[in-house]
């Protein structure tokens, strides 16, 4: 994979976020609620809400706000229920698009995720139409550029905790893991200090696809606006390849 074109559009949209933080950390209130209704308000005991508590410190959630959102989640007054809904289809040329949405009304969130895909000239499939072209995995860009640490260093340090993969960039380094030992590979960076840009299991394209058109990429840029500024919107995967 382009690990240069995934750093380069996550810098993008921390930059974007920066200017708006309330939407990051409405999504990440969303998965708390969902992993603390789930499992529990007690990371140890619940595997899911640790993960998003590592998601949240990469994207600087302050700790207070991630606690805040544990202790509503768990409280009794808490009646707001969000419930998983996922969606997959195609952009132009065939991209396929995965999107995950946390929602209090499904009706809603299908209408707009549909109208997200229209606008753009793309299409909702069905169920499983393009998940199969994806893997999940636990994925860690790292700023090589801040980075303390050369890539042999860091290579040694994660491949002990259970990292599958390790990338090294023009700008960043990325780390892949299976779900399972995100968390560990995660608690070893955490340790040694090093500047992290995103961490988070993700949904990675087996194989990346190119736009060679003006128009299409503007499509595609289109939906993928739309369902970003989408509050049930939770995550967005495309097998897309940034020029």
């Amino acid at each position: 994979m382009s690990g240069h074109s995934k750093f380069a559009n996550i810098k993008h949209k921390k930059e974007k976020n920066d200017a708006a933080k309330g939407k990051i950390f409405t999504m990440i209130g969303r998965e708390i609620a969902v992993a603390v209704k789930d499992g529990g308000p007690d990371p140890a005991n619940n595997f899911k809400l640790a993960q998003v508590i590592q998601k949240a410190k990469a994207n600087n959630v302050p700790n207070d706000t991630i606690e805040r959102g544990i202790k509503k989640a768990s409280g009794e007054g808490n009646s707001v229920n969000y419930e998983k809904a996922v969606y997959e289809g195609y952009g132009p040329k065939g991209i396929a698009i995965i999107v995950e949405c946390l929602t209090d009304n499904k009706n809603r969130t299908a209408a707009n995720v549909r109208s997200a895909f229209t606008k753009g000239s793309g299409a909702i499939g069905t169920q499983g139409c393009v998940s199969y072209m994806f893997d999940e995995k636990g994925q860690i860009i790292i700023d090589k550029e801040d980075c303390p640490l050369d890539g042999d260093s860091i290579l040694e340090k994660v491949i002990d905790a259970g990292a599958e993969d390790f990338n090294e960039e023009d700008d960043s380094y990325e780390i892949i893991t299976d779900p399972d030992s995100f968390l560990d590979v995660s608690k070893v960076v955490e340790e040694l200090k090093l500047p992290v840009v995103s961490a988070e299991v993700t949904m990675l394209p087996q194989n990346y696809v190119s736009l060679t058109d003006e128009e299409s990429v503007r499509q595609l840029q289109r939906t993928l606006d739309l369902l970003d500024e989408d509050d049930d919107v939770q995550n967005v995967y495309t097998n897309w390849e940034e020029e």
